[in-house]
């Protein structure tokens, strides 16, 4: 086959040229025209492309809350506050405290305040009362200017023999337990969702939702609880795809206010059917929260998370 000689043009006459090429000719000139593109390409942008090597983040920061408004139901003591305690202590901007007991709800923003320096407010609240929730989580989105984390804390427990119980009485703890953490839930999310930035839900269940605890006969209330956890694995689903998270936290036998106003032979029981043989500190679910508040959970959805000393293990 005899050679052929071809002519090719300044680079940037190449696409402007209506001179016609032969097929050989053309490939020759777009050759010519990637050997030239690719020696006039930094080796440095070459370098950009051909790697991907991903920035390292320090575990540590993943758990900052800087910016992000929280708020807390049932938050002026026991549980709750605790749980306020561990994201304030990580940076939060604001904080709502949700409680019927004023003035333990304004203590509690004064000590927060005081001790984390974050802005804390309190809002007298009963959580059975949807319009009374709906104006609450308004007015904390106008005061502090957003709603990134939710954590239901507020609830009631009874100890009543199920023969003895009466509806009013079973309903009531209901309607606290596992209707109000809906109602409180779903005014929040309205607000994450127009936001658009996802958020994180945390529910406080208990293990009696996944246990019927003995001695101790409290129907209602494990009823309630278990009901709390699947209304968060529903909503853990439905909400996935606005980035907002839902998991809950189920606490043992902890040494809480709540708790203290039962019989002293029941902490001898809980105690000895607990395997580290006592009850737990309000303080040690704060790290939980924290971690499920923040991205470092950023995959976690619809999980239960149980605190219980082992007593669910036997």
């Amino acid at each position: 086959m005899a050679a052929v000689s071809v002519q090719v043009p300044p680079t940037d006459d190449i696409m402007a040229s209506s001179t016609p090429f032969s097929p050989l000719a053309q490939s020759m000139v777009d050759e010519r025209q990637s050997s030239i593109a690719a020696a006039a390409t930094p080796a440095e942008s070459l370098a950009t492309v051909t790697t991907s090597v991903p920035r390292k983040r320090n575990v540590f920061d993943m758990f900052r809350l800087d910016g992000r408004v929280a708020v807390i139901t049932g938050g002026a003591r026991g549980l709750g506050y605790s749980m306020a305690e561990g994201l304030c202590a990580a940076g939060l901007s604001g904080i709502a405290i949700l409680d019927l007991q004023t003035d333990l709800g304004e203590q509690a923003c004064d000590q927060l305040h005081s001790e984390y320096g974050v802005s804390a407010r309190f809002y007298r609240l009963d959580v059975r009362d949807e319009v009374a929730v709906q104006d609450a989580m308004d007015s904390v989105v106008r005061d502090l200017g957003r709603i990134d984390i939710l954590v239901l804390s507020a609830g009631v427990a009874d100890i009543v023999h199920a023969e003895d119980y009466s509806p009013a009485k079973f309903r009531r703890v209901i309607d606290i337990n596992l209707n109000g953490s809906f109602v409180c839930a779903q005014a929040a999310g309205k607000h994450m969702i127009a936001a658009g930035r996802g958020g994180s839900v945390i529910f406080v269940g208990s293990m009696s939702g996944s246990i019927v605890n003995w001695p101790n006969p409290q129907s209602a209330y494990n009823a309630s609880k278990a009901g709390v956890i699947h209304l968060m694995k529903s909503l853990s689903a439905e909400w996935a795809k606005y980035r907002i998270r839902c998991n809950s936290i189920s606490p043992g036998y902890m040494d809480t206010p709540l708790n203290t106003t039962y019989e002293e032979a029941y902490f001898h029981e809980w105690k000895s059917r607990t395997p580290m043989n006592r009850l737990g500190q309000p303080e040690e679910l704060a790290g939980c929260a924290l971690w499920l508040a923040s991205d470092a959970s950023s995959y976690t959805t619809g999980s239960d998370i149980l605190i219980d000393g082992g007593y669910t293990v036997l």
